[in-house]
C-alpha cells in the first residue's frame, strides 16, 4: 500500500446498489482499514483545533462509527440521532423527506444542553435531508452548532447548499460525482 494514499482512495463505488444507476460509495472499506480509518478521523478533527466542542453528534448509523471516535479523540461526549422508534428513553423528533417518501430521526430531550457546542458528523452528505433534520432537532434542545463534518459530498446532489443556507459551516473530506 502506497503511504500517498487519500482518504478517498480508500473508498470503494458499488455499481447499481441499491438502486439500478446509483454509485454507492462504501465506507466500509475506509473504516476496515487502519491506516485509512485514523487518517479519516484525523482530518475530520483538523479544522476544529482549538474549538471548543462539548459533544459530536453522529448521524445513524455510519455517523455513529465516525462521531463515537472524534468524541474519544476530543474527549467530549457522543450522542446518536436515530430512526424514529430506537431511542429508548423519551425522545423529539423530526420529520424530512427523501426522494422517495419521509422519514423521523429522534434524539433523547436531554441528549443537548442550551448553549453546548456541538460538532455533527455522518460519512456522506447527499441531499442534506438528514442532516438538516439533525440540525433542527440540536436547535430545539438549544445546542449550538459549530460545524457538519462528513468524509464525502456528492456535489450534484446539493446537500452542502441546503446546509450553508440554513446557515451551517460544512466541511468534507472528498467528493465524488454522479450519484
Amino acid at each position: 500500500m502506497s503511504r500517498n494514499k487519500s482518504v478517498k482512495d480508500y473508498i470503494r463505488t458499488i455499481v447499481d446498489f441499491p438502486h439500478e444507476g446509483i454509485m454507492f460509495r462504501d465506507v466500509t472499506t475506509l473504516f476496515a482499514d487502519p491506516r485509512g480509518f485514523r487518517m479519516a478521523i484525523d482530518q475530520m478533527l483538523h479544522p476544529y483545533a482549538g474549538e471548543r466542542i462539548d459533544k459530536v453528534v453522529g448521524l445513524e448509523a455510519r455517523g455513529f462509527i465516525l462521531g463515537g471516535a472524534i468524541a474519544h479523540q476530543l474527549s467530549v461526549g457522543f450522542v446518536p440521532i436515530r430512526k424514529k422508534g430506537k431511542l429508548p428513553g423519551t425522545t423529539i423528533s423530526q420529520d424530512y423527506k427523501l426522494e422517495y417518501g419521509e422519514a423521523i430521526v429522534e434524539i433523547h430531550d436531554d441528549a443537548i444542553q442550551p448553549g453546548e457546542k456541538i460538532l455533527v458528523v455522518d460519512d456522506l452528505l447527499a441531499t442534506g435531508g438528514t442532516a438538516a433534520a439533525g440540525i433542527k432537532l440540536i436547535e430545539r434542545l438549544g445546542g449550538e452548532i459549530v460545524s457538519c463534518s462528513f468524509i464525502i459530498d456528492l456535489p450534484e446532489l446539493g446537500g452542502r447548499k441546503v446546509l450553508e443556507d440554513l446557515g451551517m459551516d460544512v466541511q468534507v473530506l472528498c467528493e465524488f460525482e454522479g450519484l
